[in-house]
């Protein structure tokens, strides 16, 4: 084989990677855009496997299979945010078959947050909470999303632990994060 020919069939075959990869993240959004912007489990249920996974590690709140995973999203999830919720990447990581969000999950807690704090009334009080997502594919569809968030700081934002005795911090994660990632973004371009 050529050295011509073989250079070409490696980029041909890293384009067709990039492209995958670069589904995967569309896939991803897309599953994102159905839960938060059109509250839509019907759409978010079809970007996902059969038999999917949703687990906040955190609070062990999510299902395993299709029907747990939809009655989560119905009943505690989907449509179920304070309405300022926010979502700002911080970065993306896109591999084989999966894709690695880092973000910060922005909200007033006006409402019970089933998903995170379950059996907490609402405070009142607003939210800035880094979370990633690691979100597995089976193919095109999604086969679980492990989500990982502080929850120590969630609970020091809506003011349930103090932080004077304790070595935990509140909302200085989240704008400490965006504020190193901005900066890094400025160093290494």
């Amino acid at each position: 084989m050529s050295k011509l020919l073989r250079n070409e069939i490696v980029s041909n075959m890293s384009r067709r990677k990039q492209k995958k990869s670069k589904n995967l993240g569309d896939i991803f959004d897309k599953h994102v855009k159905y839960e938060f912007i059109d509250h839509d489990v019907e759409a978010t249920m079809k970007t996902m496997v059969n038999e999917p996974i949703v687990h906040n590690v955190p609070v062990l709140t999510g299902g395993v299979g299709f029907d747990n995973v939809f009655n989560f999203y119905e009943n505690q999830f989907v449509g179920k945010m304070p309405d300022d919720t926010k979502i700002t990447r911080i970065s993306r990581t896109v591999g084989k078959d999966q894709v690695v969000d880092e973000l910060i999950l922005s909200f007033t807690h006006d409402i019970e947050i089933k998903s995170m704090l379950p059996g907490i009334p609402p405070t009142g009080r607003y939210v800035e909470l880094p979370h990633v997502v690691v979100m597995k594919f089976e193919g095109n569809k999604i086969l679980h999303e492990h989500i990982y968030w502080d929850q120590a700081s969630l609970l020091v934002q809506v003011g349930l632990i103090d932080t004077k005795s304790l070595p935990i911090t509140g909302i200085e994660q989240a704008r400490t994060l965006v504020k190193l990632s901005k900066s890094n973004r400025k160093k290494f371009k």
